[in-house]
């Protein structure tokens, strides 16, 4: 006769104790492995920007040029040739661009230190509340001067580091370029191996099909995005370039190329474009009323495009809500300077929609929207908690 153990009620709380402490051990081993890869992550982002910085933006570069090879593949244009044309015609823009802008740019560098003298002589009736502190920032600099007026042969010396260190920046720029240009053309010429490859890695045709639609669709929706941004963010830059050069402002080609580019910054880049060209614009004109034109305009011209443009032409969904904006703008300029902060916007698009195409991630890509997305609860016409 097999007799049954007895189990008592405290043998059982004890058992589904011990069993509810050894599932919150895992839980917090997971936890603790997530932020340990996260930290990794951050740190190997870091000290590998070298390598990481023009294989992202070389990603960036062939998605926002995926439609246009996708048009001209339809066309009967095969993806090499149109690839290798895209991507020679993307050199030759930013050659050019470069050359026209160099000149220009390093005057400016050049008269920084006359740009901010005329422009304290010109708000000179602004900064008479503060003349008293202005006059003992003056006298602290006088004593600054005066405390490395002995030093002077320092200075000499350190120029050959300047140099040398103004050498290695240019020559590690052309191999990041370098790198950027042929990878984003071999990713574009590639055509549809990627997606052969990933229906490789699945057993069952279901899995299959899942998977290209869910690639297709987030490859599809960043790359018809960025061309979008991009095409929309030229064209901002084109307008303000004509308007300032309407206005008479000087190197108008500089501030529409920089209104081009800041504008990949919501919010900061456009508030950064006005400083500058309101303090152009105050040195270069007589008038202090007709000087605040120019950057009146630029204003106008932001708010057209962020109000109106930008929403009609790209849509609400892909709004990102501001906090994330700069927070991501913030933790890419603390990485990576001003080639982070410019991804920061995209990365964050690319973060959001490919969250959304997940069940399990989708609750990211809301935190991430502007605006409320529908979640599987509200598909199902429950009401969401807030």
């Amino acid at each position: 006769m097999k007799v049954e153990p007895i189990v008592s009620g405290a043998g059982v709380v004890e058992s589904r104790q011990a069993g509810a402490g050894t599932r919150a051990d895992v839980r917090l081993i997971r936890s603790l492995l997530i932020g340990i890869f996260i930290l990794m992550a951050v740190y190997a982002l870091y000290f590998a920007r070298a390598f990481f910085m023009p294989v992202i933006l070389a990603f960036l570069l062939a998605l926002t040029l995926t439609p246009i090879v996708r048009l001209l593949r339809k066309r009967g244009i095969p993806e090499v040739a149109s690839a290798t044309l895209l991507v020679l015609l993307s050199v030759c823009v930013f050659a050019v661009a470069g050359y026209l802008l160099s000149g220009p740019v390093i005057d400016l560098i050049n008269n920084t230190s006359s740009i901010g003298q005329q422009l304290t002589e010109r708000l000179a009736q602004l900064r008479r509340p503060f003349e008293k502190i202005m006059e003992i920032t003056h006298q602290i600099e006088g004593l600054t001067e005066t405390a490395q007026a002995p030093d002077v042969q320092k200075v000499a010396v350190a120029q050959s580091g300047i140099l040398s260190s103004a050498a290695g920046n240019i020559l590690s720029a052309g191999t990041g370029l370098t790198i950027i240009f042929v990878l984003s053309l071999f990713l574009l010429a590639s055509g549809t191996m990627f997606y052969v490859k990933i229906i490789q890695s699945f057993a069952s045709l279901s899995e299959k099909k899942r998977a290209l639609r869910v690639v297709y669709d987030v490859e599809r929706e960043i790359s018809h995005y960025l061309l979008t941004v991009t095409i929309i963010n030229a064209g901002l830059g084109t307008v303000i370039g004509l308007g300032l050069w309407g206005l008479g402002m000087p190197n108008p080609l500089v501030w529409g190329t920089a209104a081009a580019l800041l504008n990949f910054l919501p919010y900061v880049g456009a508030l950064m474009t006005i400083l500058l060209v309101a303090v152009i614009a105050l040195i270069s004109f007589d008038s202090i009323s007709y000087a605040l034109l120019a950057p009146g305009f630029v204003l106008l011209c932001d708010v057209v495009e962020g109000q109106l443009v930008t929403p009609m032409v790209v849509g609400r969904r892909l709004e990102i809500n501001a906090v994330a904006i700069f927070i991501a703008i913030a933790f890419w300029s603390w990485l990576w300077g001003f080639v982070g902060a410019l991804m920061a916007v995209p990365l964050l698009v690319v973060i959001k929609v490919f969250c959304d195409h997940f069940d399990g991630l989708r609750h990211v890509g809301n935190f991430l929207a502007a605006q409320h997305t529908d979640t599987p609860d509200d598909e199902n016409g429950e009401e969401a908690t807030p």
